[in-house]
């Protein structure tokens, strides 16, 4: 569970905004534009996925990554818990 509806509503419109920066980045490569335009571009979109990712850990790290979601779901590590945040470095 990502967390609360407003979250989800945020995650999710931060995902579709990404999607149609990268949509418009494919549109740029196939236009032939100038390559640095295309790298500014792709790091907005790399840059937008991270905020939705950190967005997602911000809401409620331990019930995101329970094992079944259930209460009874054992605790992460600390080390668990450092992976995760990498995952997005």
């Amino acid at each position: 569970m990502i967390g609360d509806q407003e979250t989800v509503t945020q995650v999710r419109n931060r995902l579709r905004r990404a999607q149609g920066q990268l949509a418009g980045v494919i549109a740029m490569i196939d236009e032939g534009r100038d390559c640095k335009d295309v790298v500014t571009q792709l790091a907005a979109v790399s840059r937008a996925l991270d905020r939705a990712g950190f967005k997602i850990i911000a809401s409620g790290l331990r019930e995101c990554v329970a094992a079944d979601g259930s209460a009874d779901a054992p605790a992460l590590t600390e080390e668990q818990l450092e992976r995760l945040f990498l995952t997005l470095a």
